[in-house]
């Protein structure tokens, strides 16, 4: 074992190459995995619990369909993920080992920094994002501290006004120092946020309730209605879309699961924060949304415009404070651990976890993420290429560590560039699941352009389904048919 007062202990691996392993790649030792159900079930409520989180669970409830249907579609597409995050997250808890390392398994040692490099680029992206979005609550809460600080949202200097500017650093700053604290201190952190969040919106429920009663709450929240067949693809779609909303976590969720203390841990901390967490999540959003509609005569989709409506100014500094953390700790969760991961992997004798998340950060700014979110045809080009690749890379590690390795893995051959490795194929890639992931990323981002661009019926949230599938199925046909697409004798002789 290795470890210092700072550090996680992990597990030395002899032997191990150094353009392989660093201390932040290597295993996590039995003492080092300290996360249990609780701080998991804490980690799906800093996904759920932000303002894109409860935008999202609200919208599910103006689809047209009724209360039940929606509530059945969330709990088919819940139901889903949580299977889906479990399958993902073992090998990761079994060996200690985050994303990047994992997906040596199935892309080979040096493939694996194909698959880090994307994931790497959707988490920089939505990480300046989702700071630019935090940071517009922080002005709020600014201007309601000091309304004179308002003159300062008058000029405009590369695309931000002078609070602008100030309220993006500061949420850049906040967010880095929490991060270089290390791992440990991000689980305190997320332990914190997501329970907060919770406990405003169910005073904020409250309130709406005590205005509206109980009579007057409706969870079906648009003016269209569907029956029959129609009704039934709406609901598939839900479903669907919650699915590819967790998208992003169901390929580096090995990330957080590597510190679950067991297997079982990690499955209970999934089902109370994936299931039961955002099905209640939901409900309370839908009766805050719908009684929005009731109060102010509009539904409000936004939890931090609501409680600035409220016009009550310590409700609006609590609820603009609240909503800040909880983005902040979306934000560490979704797109800042995994990138640190991904750029560390990339050159792990020069580039630990920290200075990749500080690469993260910079980068995150370069960005500049306001002038992205201003042009809706520049996300869904971005959504539609990078996250249809999401999807059949889930599918290939999948299929790879279930149904090709039989869930058993060297763990020394994840770390050493030896042409006997079994990991090592062609030079450190694994041709076959390069092969599978260039046809079927061809397929999914294909509709994926297809739809967004008006040539054919756009296939939405289900592209992520159809790469995962086609990834897993031409993965396991290509290793099955035995198909030779590498040089070396020793990557034939264990293919």
């Amino acid at each position: 074992m290795s470890s210092s007062a700072n550090e996680v202990p992990v597990i030395v691996v002899t032997g191990a190459h150094p353009q392989l392993y660093n201390h932040d790649l290597a295993p996590v030792a039995p003492e080092g995995r300290t996360w249990g159900t609780f701080s998991l079930f804490a980690m799906w409520m800093s996904d759920v619990h932000s303002v894109g989180g409860y935008t999202f669970a609200a919208s599910l409830f103006f689809l047209g369909l009724a209360g039940w249907q929606v509530l059945l579609s969330m709990v088919v597409g819940i139901t889903i993920v949580y299977y889906l995050m479990n399958l993902v997250g073992r090998p990761s808890q079994k060996y200690g080992v985050p994303f990047p390392v994992f997906a040596r398994m199935a892309f080979g040692v040096m493939g694996a920094n194909l698959a880090a490099i994307v994931r790497g680029i959707v988490g920089i992206v939505w990480y300046g994002v989702q700071t630019y979005f935090a940071s517009k609550a922080v002005e709020v809460l600014v201007i309601t501290l000091f309304p004179s600080a308002a003159d300062l949202t008058h000029n405009n200097m590369f695309g931000l006004s002078t609070l602008g500017w100030a309220s993006f650093l500061f949420m850049w700053f906040f967010q880095l120092v929490i991060f270089l604290s290390g791992m440990e201190s991000i689980r305190k952190f997320i332990d914190f946020c997501g329970p907060i969040v919770y406990i405003v919106m169910f005073v904020l429920a409250g309130w709406m309730i005590s205005k509206t009663g109980l009579d007057s709450f409706s969870m079906q929240l648009s003016d269209k209605k569907f029956t029959g067949i129609e009704s039934i693809g709406l609901m598939a779609n839900a479903a669907m879309l919650i699915v590819a909303y967790f998208a992003a976590l169901l390929l580096n969720f090995g990330d957080f699961s590597r510190f679950a203390k067991s297997d079982s841990a990690m499955k209970r901390g999934n089902f109370w924060g994936l299931p039961v967490n955002f099905i209640l999540f939901a409900i309370i959003t839908v009766i805050v949304t719908g009684g929005s509609m009731k109060v102010f005569g509009e539904a409000i989709m936004d939890p931090v415009l609501i409680v600035e409506k409220i016009n009550n100014p310590i409700a609006t500094i609590v609820g603009s404070i609240t909503f800040i953390v909880a983005t902040m700790g979306i934000n560490i969760v979704a797109n800042f651990v995994s990138p640190a991961y991904d750029i560390a992997n990339l050159a792990p004798q020069k580039i630990n976890f920290k200075m990749g998340g500080l690469i993260t950060s910079i980068l995150s700014v370069l960005v500049c993420p306001w002038f992205f979110v201003s042009s809706a045809h520049a996300i869904t080009v971005f959504v539609s290429i990078f996250g249809a690749v999401l999807g059949p890379m889930f599918g290939i590690m999948v299929a790879d560590y279930y149904l090709v390795k039989k869930q058993t893995i060297v763990l020394e051959d994840l770390y050493t560039l030896s042409p006997k490795g079994s990991l090592h194929f062609d030079g450190g890639w694994n041709r076959k699941a390069l092969i599978a992931l260039a046809l079927s990323g061809a397929l999914s981002i294909g509709l994926a352009l297809a739809g967004a661009f008006g040539l054919m019926f756009n296939v939405g949230d289900w592209g992520w389904l159809i790469g995962a599938g086609s990834g897993a199925i031409l993965y396991v046909l290509i290793n099955r048919a035995g198909v030779a697409v590498t040089t070396s004798p020793e990557s034939i002789a264990t293919s």
